[in-house]
């Protein structure tokens, strides 16, 4: 039964709505505008913000940030829900267009002030494992970082709440305004980040004054607006970069300085000159080697994932790149074609020019990095890029595999994470689908009869990315049939780096012969080679306990299956479903890596893993604090006892969904990175998808409540009908997602995100429409309890964008999917329409 609300301004309100319904369409107009700006504003700063944290951290924040998007939209539309009760709401009616602009304003002058803020709280994530007071730092910064989606979700909030009659007009400027931002974010990735970021704060104090008529919200917006501007030439909402990051420490080399930076949509790239203390990067160089590699200039991915540019003035000799472990495929058989995967710099297609190679071809992803090695920077290099004998690429590097009709001899994976990165397990939760046993045969496929794939990885102690790539191999290798994986595999190792070989066919007697002489010569152990078992006491690099070279004699041996389990860290070969390579973390193994920490193990307790953890509970802390406790404030519905049944059942179902929501966008986001090469554009492409069609589901939806003949059970067909349509949907993705890496892997970068587009649109058109019909069904048979749904749908919606990362990385996207639609199932079963007469509720004020 809906309550009714005593008004003492009736007749104010009656003239209000007679105003209306004359100038409704020029009201309409300029609402419409101004909720497709902060729509548009919202979208683009929250994919902006991934940018800008990745950059600050190391760690994959993207469904943090979803996360603390959803978190701030839940508290607002609790705080609406709180405020928006009795005189509040007249006076909305009086008061609307000031309001709105004021929340408009707030969201501009919160989204600089939070920036701020995120730069001086002390939050490193590397320190979670040894420092508690991080796990405070972690919550501050999550719980500062949602302020701003506060306040554009109380601009749609309030735009709903005042004009009830005008809700799917101004939700479609809200769903074409979400995809504008997304188009907008993309085309921001082209600048510094934290430009982007200001233009899309600006859109604040722009929509305050189209909808302001007072004078004091017009001119606080003109002051945000100048108060942006200011910051534009500076560096004050510039992200600083983690102090453990390649760039931080480079800058810290007397000299060392910033010759050059660069944005595009895989990432934001510096380069860095060090003239008094040269830089020199070569993993895996031997310790006979005497003397000095060339200086280089360092190129920087997100302040990290150093990449080298070797200077070449005509006189540098290039014995030191026949000294490194890398240059072991050269020696066992030279090619004559070979492929890098992840050209960077241009140092991997240096040494395969020096060391014999005949034709290059060179596949860089940024076309900002290549330009750099290739153009910009070309003279430094001695046009190493321009020689004949190579091709330059710009192309993610798996889909050039895919699309390549070629063979090659070798093919070298390389590019890869920095030491310290990998050292600490910061990118546990990050897709890397180039190492995958999927990755690992398309690769093979590449190869001539005889080639050779190569990858060089740092050492760490114990081993982890080694074992994990070695087993990648092996499963890669017993997939396309090959019964002994001994006889194609091969390794050596450094101090500091090993180097994996991995041939299409057997290693022959006389390649081994040249393997063993060539560690022999530069003081590299032999870690495993065909027919050939090193004594420990014959080896250079002594290692106590030998884990490596008995681990890869586990991996090759019957017993692979019971070494994996029994292994203290996760070194489960990766797959496409299961795309985190880097991730090793066991459970069993913490109490073991804890009592390790005050002998300086704290290392190996993966951060990046242990940092989800940690934002989950704080998730489920924050959600409950800020959206659902709150609505405890609300007048109490009275409730017959027969009733509480039914509202457990009502509250399973909005909880089964917003759970369910997040869990299949999340997945569909680790999905659509294979296709799009790079989880950045995926955000972009998958976020718009999903909101603009999720909402024209939701007008879809809104449509069928209009009908004269609409009663509780048809509203419960119509959602089991959903359910049923987003079954259906989610077999489409897997059709379409399918099809687009058979046949459209060469197709550009918007083609493949177009594909990706139509996949996932029929299973979000779908999605879209068991929330509203769910709301629906509640408002008829007991309205006072609608806050609440909201409130437990928000709740589980928060939790749900973290948890469902966890849950990939322990099951896999499919399993993950499949709890989705477990739980969208379960939604429509435990909610059926003969439950509906049992929620008999009263509203207090009745």
């Amino acid at each position: 039964m809906s309550s009714t609300i005593t008004d003492p301004d009736a007749a104010l309100k009656g003239a209000l709505r007679a105003h209306e319904s004359r100038t409704g369409a020029k009201v309409e107009v300029r609402l419409v505008v101004a909720i497709a700006l902060v729509s548009a504003a919202a979208l683009a700063w929250q994919l902006l913000l991934m940018r800008w944290l990745a950059i600050a951290h190391w760690h994959p924040f993207a469904v943090m940030i979803i996360s603390l998007a959803l978190l701030g939209h839940g508290a607002s539309g609790t705080w609406l829900s709180l405020w928006l009760r009795d005189e509040r709401r007249a006076r909305l009616e009086r008061h609307f267009d000031a309001a709105f602009a004021w929340c408009a304003v707030l969201f501009a002058a919160s989204a600089a002030a939070t920036l701020v803020l995120a730069r001086v709280i002390p939050f490193n994530g590397l320190e979670l494992v040894w420092n508690p007071r991080q796990l405070l730092w972690l919550g501050a910064l999550y719980l500062t970082l949602s302020v701003p989606f506060f306040f554009a979700a109380a601009c749609f909030g309030l735009a709903f709440a005042r004009h009830g009659t005008r809700i799917p007009a101004l939700y479609g400027a809200d769903l074409l305004g979400a995809a504008i931002g997304a188009i907008a974010a993309l085309a921001a990735s082209l600048m510094p980040v934290q430009h982007g970021l200001l233009m899309a704060a600006l859109c604040g104090p722009i929509v305050a004054w189209m909808v302001a008529r007072e004078r004091a919200v017009r001119a606080a917006a003109v002051v945000i607006a100048l108060a942006l501007l200011a910051l534009w030439p500076t560096q004050a909402l510039a992200p600083r970069a983690n102090e453990f990051k390649g760039l931080s420490k480079a800058l810290l080399l007397p000299g060392a300085h910033v010759i050059a930076e660069g944005t595009d949509p895989y990432g934001s790239f510096t380069l860095v000159e060090s003239p008094l203390v040269p830089l020199r990067h070569a993993p895996g160089l031997s310790l006979g080697h005497a003397d000095e590699p060339p200086a280089q200039l360092a190129v920087f991915t997100d302040g990290d994932a150093m990449s080298p540019i070797v200077h070449d003035d005509g006189r540098a000799g290039w014995q030191w790149l026949e000294a490194m472990t890398s240059a072991l495929p050269y020696r066992v058989r030279t090619p004559d074609t070979v492929l890098v995967l992840g050209a960077g710099g241009g140092m991997e297609v240096l040494q395969a020019l020096s060391l014999g190679a005949r034709h290059v071809d060179a596949v860089e992803q940024s076309d900002r990095r290549l330009r750099w090695a290739r153009d910009d920077f070309a003279a430094y290099s001695g046009q190493v890029l321009r020689d004949r004998r190579v091709r330059t690429f710009v192309a993610e590097p798996r889909a050039f595999v895919r699309a390549s009709k070629d063979s090659y001899d070798l093919i070298v994976l390389a590019g890869g994470e920095s030491f310290a990165s990998g050292g600490a397990g910061v990118q546990s939760a990050t897709e890397q689908y180039a190492l995958t046993v999927e990755a690992m045969g398309e690769y093979l496929a590449r190869l001539t009869p005889d080639g050779i794939l190569v990858a060089t990885r740092w050492s760490k102690q114990p081993p982890r990315d080694e074992l994990k790539l070695f087993a990648t191999a092996v499963a890669a290798l017993r997939g396309d049939g090959v019964a002994d994986p001994a006889r194609n595999v091969a390794a050596i190792r450094n101090w500091d780096a090993s180097t994996w070989l991995l041939a299409r066919s057997a290693l022959p007697p006389n390649a081994v012969t040249a393997l063993l002489r060539f560690a022999d010569e530069h003081g590299f152990d032999v870690v495993h080679a065909p027919g050939w078992r090193t004594r420990a006491q014959d080896r250079f690099h002594q290692l106590d306990p030998p884990t490596l070279f008995d681990g890869v004699q586990a991996l090759l041996s019957d017993g692979t299956r019971d070494y994996i389990r029994a292994y203290r860290f996760d070194i489960e070969p990766a797959r496409d479903d299961r795309p985190y390579f880097a991730h090793f973390f066991r459970w069993r193994s913490l109490p073991e890596l804890l009592r390790l920490r005050a002998q300086g193990s704290a290392v190996l307790l993966d951060s990046g893993y242990l940092l989800l953890v940690a934002a989950l509970v704080q998730a489920i802390v924050l959600a409950l604090a800020l959206v659902l406790l709150p609505l405890r404030a609300l007048p109490r519905p009275r409730t017959s006892a027969t009733s509480s049944p039914a509202r457990v059942r009502v509250g399973l179902y909005f909880l089964a969904l917003g759970l369910a929501f997040l869990l299949v966008e999340i997945a569909m986001l680790s999905r659509l990175t294979l296709l799009l090469g790079h989880p950045w554009l995926a955000a972009n492409v998958g976020l718009a998808a999903m909101l603009l069609c999720a909402g024209l589901g939701s007008l879809a939806a809104q449509r069928w409540l209009e009908r004269p003949d609409v009663d509780d059970a048809v509203l419960a067909h119509r959602i089991r009908w959903a359910v049923r349509a987003i079954v259906l949907g989610l077999a489409w993705q897997f059709v379409v997602f399918a099809a687009a890496h058979a046949i459209a892997a060469a197709w550009p970068v918007p083609l493949r995100a177009l594909l990706g587009f139509v996949g996932i649109a029929p299973l979000a058109f779908a999605m879209g429409m068991p929330f509203p019909l769910g709301l629906a069904r509640l408002a008829r048979c007991a309205p006072a309890w609608v806050p609440w749904a909201w409130g437990l749908n928000g709740c589980a919606s928060v939790v749900a964008a973290i948890l469902a990362l966890l849950l990939a990385i322990a099951i896999g996207l499919r399993a993950t999917l499949v709890v989705a639609l477990a739980l969208y199932v379960f939604a429509a079963w435990v909610w059926r329409e003969r439950q509906a007469s049992g929620l008999a509720i009263r509203d207090a004020n009745a």
